[in-house]
């Protein structure tokens, strides 16, 4: 797997094949039960931590956290234990909640899923008011169910279009600057034509179509299609009605429009190197792109398909474990582990975007006038999971323990309509699908 995919990994996604157990865990009614609570305790002694074995550089940082935090104080020692990422979501599925530590790592979309099968506990009693103060908002949303949150996160992820301005302005493209004036689905693709005539193979637009779309990379990089035209993967519990309207069917043909001018980008350098003059992707390939174009590098918002542009955002959080036995210590530790330091130490490492306010403010990519503000603008104008406004622009993927079936079938689906599938009966059977399997499961419901 090349640098790109990796950094990918451990920033935004779910893997599809890891999240797939998750549904014929929940299936077999494992869950939805009662409303999993740990122990308080009291407050002392040794408690367990699990993390997902990231960058070396991510490892380092969680490492150095957890050495200073003992050494900081006397009453609690944690004991962290590191595994690998590509097993982490099929472990913790298959171990027991009694098995479980006290602190666990968990990739945002899983939470739901973890919280039905009774696997984590509310955080809210055990975390002090200032860390949860600090959190931004967009953060909490993907760490909320019902008023109670189960996790939250030192970092956080957004999507946009990384531009060459040299290529643009050599082909007479008009960009957008930022959100107030971002540009239409329909300006996107005569910016595509424009580009197209100036390029010797056509091929203008990168969409990382090397990770493959039928995938949590087609969920995460290209649901912000569905919501910016009004629509939703999921509503009320139902997908019919909200991912096949037509709207949606519009915009998929829109989408399906632009293969001709997609390089399929198998060595992952065509943004690098020069081949395209635009990329769809998020902000973890900033380092890259930065190094690659210097001042020629332009970040701009997704299209807009007439609901405002969309992200996706989310990623890896923080939980308590439900059978936890000393879930005061574990707060203590998440309280330490979410400060300033460490999360500035950890964005540092993977380049991801703060998930905390004080340390947002002062990062020197994301702050006001840094080269990535426009994924913090973004993620300050938070939709949560169901509210999509035209105003709000980071979308939160559905918080159900029913996600890895969404994910599944609207990857396929979006898989299939950039095959040549027709877009209006593909996504009416993604709908059908999705709705029988929530159907199947009394609709995921959590208490």
């Amino acid at each position: 797997m090349d640098a790109h995919s990796r950094r990918y990994r451990r920033t935004a996604r779910t893997g599809l094949a890891l999240a797939l157990p998750l549904v014929a865990l929940a299936a077999c009614g494992g869950g939805g039960g009662s409303d999993a609570s740990a122990e308080a305790g009291s407050g002392k002694g040794t408690i367990s931590v699990w993390a997902h074995q990231g960058q070396k550089s991510e490892d380092t940082a969680l490492q150095n956290a957890v050495r200073n935090f003992n050494s900081s104080q006397k009453n609690v020692k944690v004991e962290l234990k590191l595994i690998p990422g590509n097993d982490y979501t099929k472990t913790i599925t298959a171990t027991d909640a009694s098995e479980l530590p006290d602190v666990m790592e968990f990739d945002g979309p899983t939470m739901a899923n973890f919280v039905y099968t009774n696997k984590l506990a509310p955080i809210d009693s055990y975390v002090s008011s200032r860390t949860m103060a600090d959190a931004t908002d967009a953060g909490k949303a993907q760490g909320e169910i019902s008023g109670k949150h189960y996790g939250l996160g030192m970092y956080d992820s957004g999507l946009g279009v990384f531009g060459n301005k040299k290529l643009l302005d050599a082909a007479g493209v008009k960009y957008p600057t930022g959100l107030s004036d971002d540009w239409t689905a329909d300006g996107f693709t005569a910016a595509l034509k424009a580009l197209k005539a100036k390029d010797s193979d056509g091929k203008v637009l990168d969409l990382q179509e090397n990770s493959g779309f039928n995938n949590e990379w087609g969920t995460y990089g290209f649901s912000p299609v569905v919501w910016s035209a009004g629509g939703s993967l999921l509503k009320d519990g139902k997908a019919e009605g909200a991912l096949d309207t037509p709207a949606v069917v519009s915009a998929m043909k829109t989408f399906q429009s632009w293969k001709p001018y997609v390089d399929p980008n198998t060595d992952g350098n065509a943004f690098a190197k020069g081949r395209v003059a635009l990329s769809w992707v998020g902000h973890w390939m900033y380092p890259a792109y930065s190094k690659a174009l210097g001042d020629d590098l332009v970040v701009l918002p997704l299209p807009d398909f007439g609901n405002g542009p969309k992200t996706g955002q989310g990623s890896w959080a923080w939980g308590i474990g439900a059978d936890s036995k000393n879930a005061k210590a574990a707060g203590a530790f998440l309280d330490y582990l979410l400060n300033d330091t460490n999360v500035t130490a950890m964005t540092t490492a993977n380049g991801a975007v703060p998930a905390t306010r004080s340390a947002l403010a002062k990062s020197p990519l994301y702050k006001r006038g840094g080269p990535l503000q426009l994924f913090a603008d973004q993620l300050a104008r938070p939709c949560g999971d169901s509210d999509i406004t035209k105003s709000c622009v980071a979308v939160t993927r559905p918080v159900t323990a029913g996600y890895p079936t969404i994910t599944a079938k609207f990857s396929d689906a979006l898989n299939s309509i950039y095959g040549g599938a027709d877009p209006k009966s593909t996504l009416e059977k993604a709908a059908r699908a999705i709705d029988q399997d929530f159907s199947d499961n009394a609709g995921y419901k959590i208490p």
